[in-house]
């Protein structure tokens, strides 16, 4: 990897990789959801949405044809902590992206015709994977408000249909301006290139972009729960109920390998149809349909900063109490607390995650897509291709810790009661 530092601010990662004819272009830009303003829920991915609406160069549209016209694909994505933008192209069309990224970072075009267009994207938006369609929002919307206490960490980061429509262009040029600075964010190429001739191509495109002030990126840190919280939401279109644990997790920063010891467990809990809960809930029990184990609300570890989330989630019959659920899940964690996964369990785990972080990584998308977000968040690149190793590295003794760490007395409780209106 080779990075550099703009005299604007923009790191810069470029990394070689000559397994095939492509280049990938990615800018991450340190601002999510938890960072957009109070009353304007939802600005950071309505954001997201006007930076593919032209630039400074650029008409409406321009940048899809671009790079549709080279042969690539293009796309961007909003989260708890950074907002990403990226394509993949045949490596010939490198500087093609380098100036099309370089475009909108410099000057987006705002103007209240793309700004009410993209309102209204985004509430269909909403519409269709949220408010008409069966667990929309489970857990990820749903479970925050009931875990955590502060705006930033509880607040919908989809977005509320009357904040959506009273954001203006005054918001929009504030928040360019207060969050897209180049020193706020992180360009990654990767793919088919020669790092001395790539440089050159950022500097020239990226390089006179002005350098603006950078924000203090605040703690969102909040005291954990210090007893049970429990909500429950009526879903219209849901057939059958759900439930969803969400428990804290460590600060990765402060504890990389304990965190990385909840991710093991999650996988140990529902990764497969020889995990412990999948076992017992689904196959042993019955108690359950489909249950699933995460860490991070997006469902990726390591996507986000202190605080994340642990999450368990289940849809289950409407005969089975959410209580006889929580018990065996409970029951679960006690036993692995009190002896540890069998060796083998967690080899034969472990080797199954690694082994999928290397397939996803031979596709040169998803591997610049998590360096870019590991120079970002964990602010080490190296942390994308080391997680394989780090995981098969978790011991059994740290495994026990973790199921142990995850208190029946400090957590949240949300279930899902199906029908009646939303």
């Amino acid at each position: 990897m080779h990075r550099r530092v703009l005299d604007n601010g923009l790191r810069v990662l470029l990394v070689p990789d000559p397994a095939a004819p492509v280049v990938g272009v990615a800018v991450h830009v340190d601002v999510g959801f938890r960072s957009e303003p109070e009353g304007r829920t939802g600005f950071a991915h309505l954001f997201e949405h006007l930076m593919f609406q032209g630039s400074e160069s650029l008409e409406k549209l321009a940048h899809f044809r671009h790079v549709q016209s080279s042969g690539g694909v293009f796309n961007g994505s909003t989260h708890q902590d950074y907002t990403n933008y990226f394509e993949v192209l045949p490596s010939a069309a490198l500087e093609r992206a380098l100036f099309l990224e370089a475009d909108r970072l410099r000057a987006p075009r705002l103007t209240a015709d793309n700004l009410r267009n993209q309102v209204d994207v985004v509430k269909e938006e909403i519409r269709l994977n949220v408010l008409n369609r069966p667990y929309g929002g489970f857990p990820w919307i749903l479970l925050p408000p009931v875990l955590y206490d502060t705006y930033p960490n509880a607040h919908n980061g989809y977005g509320d249909f009357t904040d959506l429509e009273q954001a203006d262009l005054d918001d929009a040029a504030a928040f360019f301006d207060a969050y897209y600075a180049p020193g706020n964010a992180v360009l990654t190429v990767v793919g088919d290139l020669d790092p001395d001739e790539a440089a050159t191509l950022v500097e020239k495109h990226f390089g006179d972009i002005p350098a603006r002030a950078v924000p203090t990126r605040p703690s969102f840190a909040e005291p954990p729960p210090d007893g049970v919280r429990r909500d429950d939401v009526t879903d219209a279109h849901a057939p059958l109920p759900a439930i969803a644990l969400g428990h804290r997790l460590p600060d990765p920063d402060a504890d990389l390998d304990a965190y990385l010891a909840h991710a093991v467990l999650a996988s140990l809990l529902t990764d497969g149809e020889a995990a412990r809960l999948t076992q017992r809930l689904v196959y042993g029990d019955a108690l359950v349909t489909d249950v699933s184990a995460s860490c991070g609300l997006m469902g990726a570890p390591l996507d986000a900063r202190d605080p994340d989330t642990f999450t368990v989630t289940a849809v289950h019959p409407a005969s089975v109490e959410p209580d006889r659920i929580v018990e065996a899940v409970d029951d679960e964690l006690a036993t692995l607390a009190a002896e540890g996964p069998d060796p083998e369990e967690l080899r034969r785990v472990t080797a199954r995650w690694a082994s999928s972080l290397h397939r996803e990584h031979d596709r040169l998308m998803s591997r610049m897509l998590a360096l870019g977000a590991a120079e970002l968040v964990q602010g080490r690149a190296e942390l994308a291709d080391e997680l394989p190793g780090l995981i098969a590295a978790v011991e059994p003794s740290a495994v026990a810790a973790a199921a142990g760490s995850l208190r029946p007395d400090a957590r949240a409780i949300l279930t899902i009661t199906p029908g009646g209106d939303r």
